[in-house]
Order: C-alpha cells, then sequence, then structure tokens
C-alpha cells in the first residue's frame, strides 16, 4: 500500500463508527464548527466584489433593438400613472397626459435626461457603521427572502407566519454575515394587524440587527413612520440621513405598463429625502408581459426607466437602483417558473441594460420548489449563477426563498447561506503568489510523495478550503451508522443551533426607549387606516 492510500485507509477507519456526522458552520455563531477544523474568516462576507467580467448575453445590437424599442413604448402607448400628482409632475416636465385618463406618454428625451441624472453607485447606511454597503459597479450584497405568507420547516410545516416566526428570521438573518440586508419582512406576521405590523416590525428590525433594512411602500403614512425609525435606529438628525441613505424600498411596476398610487407615493416619499428606491417590473413572459424574452424584457425596461424618470424627477441625483424581475410561467399551468433557462437569459441581459444607463443592479435569488429538495437547489443555484454571470449589485430574496416566494423555509435558509457563500468564495481572487505557487513543497515532497505532512500544508490546512455548512463528506459506512442522515435533517438541525446562539446587537439605551416612545405613541393612535 502507498503512503497516500495508508493515509486515507486510516482516516476512513477513524470515522467509521462516528455516530454523528462532523458538523461545519461556514459562516454563522449556530453550530459545533467540527474538531480540527476552523470555519473561512466570515467578516469578509461582509463586503464582495464581482471579479468575474459580466457574460454579455445580448450583442451591440440586441442591446441597442431592446433600448430603442423600449423607448418606443414610452412614447407610442405610454404607461398608467395612477396618482394625480405624479401625473401634475411629470405633466409639468413635459410628459403627455392623455385628458381623462391615467395615462402618460414619455418622450425619449425626457426620459434618458432624467436616468443620465441619477448618481450610480452609492452607500446604503446601517445603525452600525461597519454593515454599510456598496451598492453598484462591482459590488454584491445579498437580502434575506422577504414578503412571504407562509413559513415553513420540518418540524411545523407550511403555516402563516406569526410575529416569533418574523423575529426567527430576522435573528439568523443577523447571524450570517453573508445576509448584508434584510429585504422586507421575511414572513409576513398575520398575528399583528396590519393596521401597526409595520410599527412592530421596523421596530424589531433595529433591535434584532443591526443591517440596514427595507420599508414597504403601501401607503404615505407606513412610508413616513419607516423614515422616523429609520432615523431613530442610526441616531443620526433627520437633515444627516438625508445626506446618507439609510432605508430603501422595492418599488414594483404592475405590469403590464402600470404604477398604482402606493408606489408612486412611495417613490414621493423616500427619493424626496434621498432614501433609496429599487425600481423593479415584475414581469413574467406569457402572463404580463410577452411570450419572448426580448418582448418581456422590452417591456421590463420601459417600466424600469418610467419609474427611475420619475424618481429623478421628484429629486435629481436620488439613489435609485434599475431592478429586473423577468421570467417565464408554466405554458400549462400558468404557474411562475423560476431558476429556468429564460430566466438566467433574462437576469443576463438585465444587467447589460442596467449598465448601459450606469446604474446599480437589482436581481434575485429564485426558484419554485415546494420543499428542500433537489429541484430547489438547482433552481436556486441556476439564479445564483445567472446574478453572477450578469452582474447583479443587489439581490433580494438570496436565503429562504421557497414556492415562487410565497413561502420562507428555515431549511433553505440555511441551505442558501451555504450556496452564497461558496459563491462568495469562488469570486474570491486566486492567490497566485510566490507563496501560493509552493515551489518549496513541490521541491520537498518530489516525485511520487504526498503533501498531508509538508510544513506548506500544515500551515494552511484549517482554512485552505471552503468548509460547507451541510455538506457530508463521510465515506457510506460512516453516514450510515450515523442515520443517513439527509441534507434536509442537517439544515433542520443548524437553523437551531444558529438561533440558540444568536445575539442581539449592542442598541444604545436612549436609542432604545426613543423608539419604544415613538412606537407606542403611533400604535396608541392606531397606526394606519385599513378596511378592516
Amino acid at each position: 500500500m502507498s503512503k497516500i492510500e495508508d493515509i486515507v485507509a486510516t482516516a476512513i477507519e477513524n470515522t467509521a463508527g462516528a455516530p454523528e456526522r462532523r458538523k461545519r458552520a461556514g459562516g454563522g455563531r449556530g453550530g459545533d464548527r467540527g474538531k480540527g477544523r476552523k470555519s473561512p474568516e466570515t467578516l469578509r462576507y461582509r463586503s464582495i466584489l464581482n471579479s468575474q467580467d459580466p457574460t454579455l448575453i445580448l450583442s451591440g445590437e440586441g442591446l441597442e433593438a431592446i433600448h430603442e424599442a423600449s423607448l418606443k413604448v414610452l412614447e407610442e402607448i405610454g404607461l398608467d400613472f395612477m396618482l394625480k400628482e405624479a401625473r401634475d409632475r411629470l405633466e409639468a416636465a413635459g410628459a403627455k397626459v392623455v385628458a381623462g385618463t391615467e395615462r402618460v406618454r414619455l418622450d425619449r428625451d425626457l426620459v434618458m435626461d432624467l436616468v443620465a441624472k441619477a448618481p450610480g453607485p452609492f452607500t446604503l447606511h446601517a445603525r452600525n457603521p461597519e454593515r454599510n454597503i456598496a451598492i453598484g459597479a462591482r459590488n454584491l450584497a445579498f437580502a434575506q427572502v422577504a414578503s412571504a405568507p407562509y413559513c415553513s420547516d420540518r418540524d411545523n410545516g407550511r403555516r402563516p407566519g406569526t410575529q416569533e416566526d418574523f423575529r426567527n428570521l430576522v435573528k439568523l438573518a443577523q447571524s450570517y454575515d453573508i445576509i448584508h440586508m434584510t429585504g422586507g419582512y421575511p414572513v409576513e406576521p398575520t398575528d399583528i394587524h396590519a393596521s401597526v405590523r409595520h410599527l412592530a416590525c421596523l421596530s424589531d428590525l433595529v433591535k434584532l440587527t443591526d443591517k440596514p433594512f427595507h420599508a414597504y411602500s403601501l401607503g404615505k403614512e407606513r412610508n413616513l413612520d419607516a423614515l422616523e425609525i429609520a432615523r431613530i435606529g442610526r441616531g443620526v438628525t433627520a437633515e444627516q440621513m438625508e445626506t446618507e441613505p439609510s432605508l430603501f424600498t422595492i418599488i414594483n411596476a404592475s405590469s403590464p405598463l402600470r404604477y398604482d398610487a402606493p408606489m408612486l407615493q412611495g417613490i414621493i416619499e423616500m427619493s424626496s429625502r434621498n432614501q433609496v428606491v429599487v425600481i423593479t417590473p415584475f414581469t413574467l413572459a406569457g402572463a404580463m408581459a410577452p411570450v419572448t424574452i426580448a418582448g418581456a424584457l422590452v417591456q421590463q425596461n420601459a417600466e424600469a426607466l418610467a419609474g427611475i424618470a420619475f424618481a429623478q424627477l421628484v429629486r435629481p441625483g436620488a439613489p435609485v437602483v434599475y431592478g429586473g424581475f423577468t421570467s417565464n410561467v408554466d405554458m400549462k399551468s400558468g404557474a411562475p417558473a423560476f431558476g429556468t433557462p429564460e430566466y438566467m437569459k433574462a437576469v443576463m441581459a438585465g444587467g447589460q441594460l442596467a449598465r448601459r444607463y450606469g446604474l446599480p443592479y437589482r436581481t434575485s435569488n429564485t426558484c419554485a420548489a415546494n420543499t428542500l429538495d433537489a429541484q430547489s437547489a438547482y433552481e436556486s443555484m441556476m439564479s445564483l449563477w445567472g446574478v453572477v454571470q450578469g452582474g447583479g449589485n443587489f439581490v433580494m430574496h438570496a436565503a429562504g426563498w421557497m414556492e415562487g416566494g410565497l413561502t420562507a423555509s428555515f431549511e433553505k435558509f440555511v441551505m442558501d447561506v451555504d450556496m452564497l457563500q461558496m459563491v462568495s468564495e469562488f469570486l474570491t481572487p486566486l492567490d497566485t503568489s510566490p507563496d501560493a505557487l509552493a515551489m518549496d513543497a513541490i521541491s520537498e515532497v518530489g516525485p511520487g510523495g504526498h503533501y498531508f505532512g509538508t510544513a506548506h500544508t500544515l500551515s494552511r490546512y484549517e482554512t485552505a478550503f471552503y468548509s460547507p455548512i451541510l455538506s457530508d463528506w463521510r465515506n457510506f459506512e460512516s453516514w450510515s451508522l450515523a442515520g443517513q442522515p439527509t441534507t434536509y435533517d442537517h439544515a433542520n438541525r443548524i437553523w437551531k443551533e444558529t438561533l440558540a446562539n444568536y445575539e442581539a446587537p449592542p442598541l444604545d439605551e436612549a436609542i432604545s426607549e426613543e423608539l419604544d416612545a415613538f412606537v407606542a405613541k403611533r400604535t396608541e393612535e392606531g397606526g394606519v387606516p385599513t378596511d378592516f
């Protein structure tokens, strides 16, 4: 038996009777990190640069064809702007409002002049300055799943979200540096009345995490409350917050070719205060957009440009993100499909369009799977590689998305975190320094030897390679003796361990008291009106 075979055989023998898998926690506080092997230093996950050149799925001619067709849509067909204040602002700027309707047609020169005022890359500020996020250029930032009406875990199954579920998912997001922001409510806490839900949830986001967070644009009052909570949480004046964008909102066009009143009001309230607006048409090819991906991209681009132009009309230079969310439907059932080849093409083409206008690019990690299975993994990985190849900057729903966005899964959150960290490791430039070239080690071992015992290996073995959270690398015999645990089993255990080890980030007592007083006052006032 050769030296290498002897070493490997010994390693197998030593693990054959292991009752539990060697646990790996590649980036959170939860989980046993395993004896003799450390997880990679996770602070580097706080700032990720995409080292890869974007994939150009569109030719130069194809890119211009979509651009020109989009401008033709805006000029000849127009969009419905379902808020009079918005129509008045657009008309004053030179847009054509069709009398007696909500339809607005926008001249291409007006649109492009306004889009050119957008600032490009910017910084999104957190209450903890170490958590500030650079948005745009080659920066890559991940947000947790958002807006799911249901949540699920292996023990309790699929269920409507509660405040406890909401808080637990936020705590998990805080526990992993690869999650740079919370993208909204990871699950809707349906046990809190809608009139005051935003007050409770945003207060929790300030207290349970020190990362940037999101405000839903569901009416002026909610926007104003969110702005004040973000200001209190950072402990800054309104004037300072206006110079340091600290809150973001997702603005979805009501495809096809409409912006509803709450979304437009959200642009007005947020952009006027120099906060971040992420303009994101939700275009499903074959349903709310043409069945061809090129046609869907024309509609996406027209809707995005109209929203971005309006944001710049409200306040020139206000931070804005070009968002793309174009996928396809199952033409047999009409159900949305995600993580498809068509989704990847749309994501990469959307990146080219965003770069054409010099804007940061928002995209998503998606899947349509109903449980933690192979489909949930391969559809999400297809989405993630589309994000990377497309030059995405601001990635929504990066961890925990299931069932086409209807469910936030605790186990899927862990699996996604593992994949996000793998993507980050892949994007780390390859070290070709003299030390990394390992000439001394190669000389020491020579022909026919092995590298297990070299000084070069021994000084690096603990951190040489990424240590996955979920992968089970035992041989079949050891794995069988441990009960043949699956990825689902490991993910279920790890989210519980992570949650048990959660630590709330420090928050100044005066800020906490001011926040509690504001929330109590607004709650006593009834929050915002609802029809139920």
